[in-house]
């Protein structure tokens, strides 16, 4: 059972919300008041406004449950607020205009089950951001956005391709015990347990 609320920018649309949600199984829709209860929140709103932001920040910080979901239902979210939505537990985003309630619905158990709901133009935007912060921030650090070094990008790279360290330093032109304390340090840091385990970390986060 998904415990649900409905905050809406005004009570005839939160109202009919919640009399449309109770006809699907599945779904316990709590009041309003009780929102910070809720495994996922459904916002409805004309346009996200500086005031909504705040009300989805107070709902966020309000809430018991960790892995709580926001779905948004709105005409126009602007990048600057999407950003600081995400921040805050957006998971679902969906155009008022295209939405019906068994695609909200939809939308709504795939956030209850630690997935998202965003539409192509959003998660543009969002790889947009992660790509700036990659080339603006991270970068110039010698970091990725998997946590990793660009050193030790280089060196998992070749372990996948099946060289040792001893092959890696002469490749990277590093002494074979800086490829060894690279790997040892990377390892301790992110916890991982051995080389293998590594490579399929950066497998995982894109990296390689």
């Amino acid at each position: 059972m998904i415990s649900i609320a409905v905050v809406a920018g005004d009570p005839v649309t939160g109202e009919g919300a919640v009399w449309c949600l109770r006809r699907y199984p599945g779904l316990n829709v709590l009041p309003q008041e009780e929102h910070r209860h809720a495994d996922v929140v459904l916002m409805i709103t004309a346009e996200v406004t500086e005031e909504t932001m705040l009300l989805m920040e107070s709902v966020s910080a309000r809430s018991t449950r960790p892995a709580m979901g926001i779905v948004l239902v709105t005409g126009h979210i602007g990048e600057a607020h999407l950003l600081r939505a995400v921040h805050h537990g957006l998971r679902g985003v969906m155009w008022r205009q295209d939405s019906t309630y068994d695609r909200i619905v939809e939308a709504v158990r795939g956030v209850a089950e630690g997935g998202a709901a965003l539409p192509p133009p959003v998660q543009g935007t969002l790889v947009d951001h992660l790509l700036a912060v990659q080339r603006d921030v991270l970068a110039p650090l010698g970091l990725t956005t998997s946590g990793l070094e660009a050193r030790e990008v280089d060196v998992l790279r070749l372990l996948a391709e099946g060289l040792d360290t001893t092959e890696i330093a002469r490749k990277l032109n590093y002494s074979e015990r800086t490829i060894k304390n690279i790997l040892s340090v990377m390892m301790n840091r992110l916890g991982l347990r051995n080389r293998t385990h590594a490579v399929a970390y950066a497998l995982r986060s894109g990296t390689l």
